[in-house]
């Protein structure tokens, strides 16, 4: 086993013991340490007692291949991701997707529009219509994940008891949006195929929502399913209401 790698997560690991967060990436059972520290820096990785595997053998991989394997949706590099580490971006993350996916929305409205008058108050006039778009943006995203919560809680209510079971999941959905960050990309090398390329963004983004809700209520495929059906059905409804009000989104 390479020590390095372990040594420089020695203080996080530490700190996340005392609080028991730890979990097994192969069986997502719970574990008391990932490492066992020995003296003059040998150190060897926990097996689980309940699957006989290395608790976390991610913690010795270098994260460009943890990213690659998680943007496979492997459950395991989630759990590693979720469980094992202290990742404190998702509301950043958040924030910056809403942005890309609003400045996608804008740039489409502007192609749309033919002014192309420079008078100051036609830029104030486009400058609030980012900022709409952002709004817009972030009341579906909100209305999306407020349909996953309620089928939960409709559903499964012993899942989210705790106030530390719903920040999880809201964690994780969060982190499993990452996707849209592509949506930039798509924009600047726009060709014949971008509609394709946005729609298979919406999917992907969907797939590791799916395996994000599946690893961090350890359930089957079907019901992070339904609950993403609930949250799409209710992210439309808010597009048909702003439909109706006559806002171009």
């Amino acid at each position: 086993r390479r020590c390095a790698a372990l040594t420089g997560r020695g203080v996080l690991s530490r700190g996340m013991a005392a609080r028991g967060a730890y979990r097994c990436i192969e069986c997502s059972r719970e574990a008391a340490e990932l490492y066992r520290d020995y003296s003059r820096g040998v150190l060897r990785i926990s097996i689980c007692k309940s699957c006989q595997k290395p608790v976390d053998k991610y913690i010795e991989y270098d994260p460009v291949i943890i990213l690659i394997n998680a943007v496979l949706c492997k459950a395991q590099a989630y759990r590693h991701i979720l469980f094992n580490t202290k990742i404190n971006i998702h509301g950043k993350l958040c924030i910056f997707c809403l942005l890309c996916e609003a400045y996608l929305r804008w740039l489409q409205l502007q192609d749309s529009s033919q002014n192309t008058d420079p008078d100051d108050l036609i830029r104030y006039a486009k400058e609030w219509d980012f900022y709409r778009m952002f709004g817009i943006a972030s009341l579906e995203q909100t209305s999306f994940l407020v349909g996953i919560f309620i089928t939960f809680w409709w559903m499964r209510p012993e899942m989210l008891k705790t106030k530390a079971d719903f920040i999880l999941l809201l964690k994780a959905l969060l982190l499993s949006s990452y996707g849209k960050l592509l949506l930039i990309p798509a924009v600047i090398w726009e060709h014949d195929y971008t509609p394709l390329c946005l729609a298979f963004i919406k999917v992907f983004v969907l797939i590791s929502n799916s395996q994000a809700i599946r690893v961090t209520l350890n359930l089957n495929r079907m019901l992070p399913w339904l609950a993403i059906f609930f949250g799409l059905i209710l992210e439309n409804g808010v597009v048909c209401l702003f439909q109706k009000m006559g806002w171009d989104v």
